[in-house]
């Protein structure tokens, strides 16, 4: 299993790494996100089929996620505080999981999450105005990682995640009170493709601690009003959270079995 792997992840390596230089960067992310695609799927078939030849410890678990989420913001140069977001629904993870042994495993599957951050400096290009802002995007995960140490117990986990931003929204605040909100599927005004990088602890009886950094950025920059008005221009912002995550790697019963 663990040849096959190896072999599996030089390939696509091969393949992802096969990219024109006059490729823009869209056609390299969606390049890159095809072959990481692929690869789990792969995994996943891999996973089910050993597990039925050789009674390998495949299994699916599912979980829940609360999301504490800042981001690092700067608009024009200047860096601009967040407040933190707490974004307990609607958050959901499939795990496909591979434990090749009790002290390492694989994992990979998909997600569903709310995440996206809050910030009281936003300064509008319009009229250059401050605001308080909050965005959010609904996101369609696909994560592919590791994980060490005791896989009955405590033992610690990373890896690589991309995502696809399906919904979006945008609220604006002056004094207190909400002036304008801004809602969209697939929406140009953010980055349709988003990745990262997440890191945890898995505790005994379920309890899942993560943090995860947005390599990409939130918005793009490049978006255009109708007004002709770039109101994201400028506005670098990498999201980063800490979740609480609960039967994430193994579900109830097999606690309580």
């Amino acid at each position: 299993m663990i040849l096959v792997i190896k072999r599996k992840l030089i390939l696509y390596f091969r393949a992802c790494t096969i990219i024109n230089i006059n490729e823009n960067s869209n056609s390299r992310v969606m390049k890159t996100l095809i072959c990481l695609a692929v690869f789990s799927m792969s995994f996943t078939v891999q996973a089910f089929s050993q597990s039925k030849e050789n009674k390998s410890k495949a299994y699916v678990t599912t979980g829940g996620e609360l999301i504490f989420s800042f981001a690092n913001v700067e608009q024009n140069g200047n860096s601009e505080s967040s407040t933190m977001r707490f974004s307990p629904v609607f958050n959901l993870q499939v795990m496909v999981n591979q434990d090749l042994n009790k002290n390492f495993g694989l994992f990979s599957g998909l997600s569903v999450r709310n995440v996206g951050y809050i910030t009281n400096d936003y300064k509008d290009p319009s009229n250059s105005l401050i605001y308080k802002k909050k965005f959010r995007t609904y996101n369609l995960a696909l994560p592919v990682g590791i994980k060490v140490g005791d896989l009955d117990k405590t033992f610690f986990y990373g890896g690589y995640e991309v995502e696809l931003a399906f919904s979006y929204k945008e609220k604006t605040y002056d004094g207190g009170d909400k002036i304008d909100k801004i809602t969209g599927w697939f929406s140009d005004r953010n980055e349709l493709f988003q990745h990262g990088f997440l890191a945890g602890v898995q505790f005994p009886r379920g309890v899942n601690v993560k943090f995860k950094y947005y390599l990409s950025e939130f918005h793009n920059q490049d978006y255009t009003t109708n007004a002709n008005v770039k109101p994201y221009a400028g506005l670098k912002t990498n999201i980063f959270y800490v979740s609480l995550n609960f039967f994430l790697f193994k579900n109830l019963d097999m606690y309580y079995k």
